[in-house]
């Protein structure tokens, strides 16, 4: 019998996972639909809190919480801290590049494809590479091996999943759509980590080994709190900010005084009235 188990806490991690994982990609795809309709300089600071929301709660904490229920039979389980930590910024950093990246095709017409493109690809390893440095990072007494076959698979479903992801960021928006775009995001996310997971094969060590590191409760806890307070706050910051409508009309708005004054006609308000 393997003495691996990755549902030790039976359905909790998985469901927690998902949860998580969903809650994260709304969110980056609300912050995206900010900077698409903000533009500018703004825009960045939209897209970097999207790639903290997607990358950081969406991707690595999904990580960790389904990590959380991961099991050796026989041996406990540590995690290295540097690279626990450096998996969690890269996770954060090729999502950044990916939006940005997809960002700026979609203002380039037929050639954002093949940034959009580019920017799937490069996320998608990018994710993989977070998932297995994650990985890397568990001690335990036990010799880990990897099935190549599904290794593959597990970077194929990163890859795509990542330029979907990319691709609802430049095209969905409102509530409905948003939801539906994020639920589907978790099941991309936590299928591509289940997938890797289920490549990973532990042969234990007869006899119990001294094992190097941090314990989960004591390092992952804290961390993915943080993360959480984080994304609470990204979220606050998305309600208290102007809504979508209200950023709409002040395009429209915008876009008015513009013709007008090209026109040289009188300068209105909101509401087309002109001012005095």
């Amino acid at each position: 019998m393997s003495p691996v188990d990755h549902f030790s806490f039976g359905l909790l991690t998985p469901v927690l996972a998902y949860v998580m994982s969903s809650v994260g990609s709304m969110l980056g795809l609300l912050l995206t639909s900010r900077a698409r309709l903000t533009g500018g300089r703004e825009a960045k600071f939209w897209l970097a809190g999207a790639a903290f929301a997607i990358g950081g709660t969406g991707i690595w904490t999904m990580h960790f919480i389904a990590m959380l229920g991961f099991s050796v039979h026989g041996s406990v389980i540590r995690y290295d801290v540097p690279l626990t930590a450096a998996s969690a910024i890269l996770a954060v950093v090729v999502v950044g590049m990916g939006l940005f990246l997809a960002s700026h095709g979609a203002t380039r017409g037929g050639a954002g494809t093949g940034f959009l493109l580019g920017g799937g690809v490069l996320t998608g390893l990018g994710v993989a590479g977070m998932h297995y440095l994650g990985m890397a990072a568990m001690n335990m007494s036990g010799m880990v091996s990897y099935d190549p076959v599904i290794v593959t698979l597990s970077v194929l479903i990163a890859v795509a999943a990542a330029t979907v992801a990319l691709w609802f960021t430049l095209r969905v928006s409102g509530a409905l759509r948003i939801g539906g775009a994020a639920l589907v995001m978790g099941v991309a996310v936590s299928g591509m980590h289940y997938t890797g997971m289920y490549s990973m094969s532990v042969a234990a060590h007869t006899e119990m080994m001294p094992v190097a590191g941090a314990q989960a409760i004591d390092f992952l806890l804290p961390l993915i709190v943080g993360i959480s307070l984080i994304t609470v706050g990204l979220l606050l910051t998305v309600i208290l900010s102007p809504s979508e409508k209200e950023l709409r009309s002040e395009q429209e708005y915008r876009r008015r005084l513009r013709v007008r004054d090209d026109e040289g006609a009188p300068e209105v308000d909101l509401f087309g009235t002109p001012r005095a």
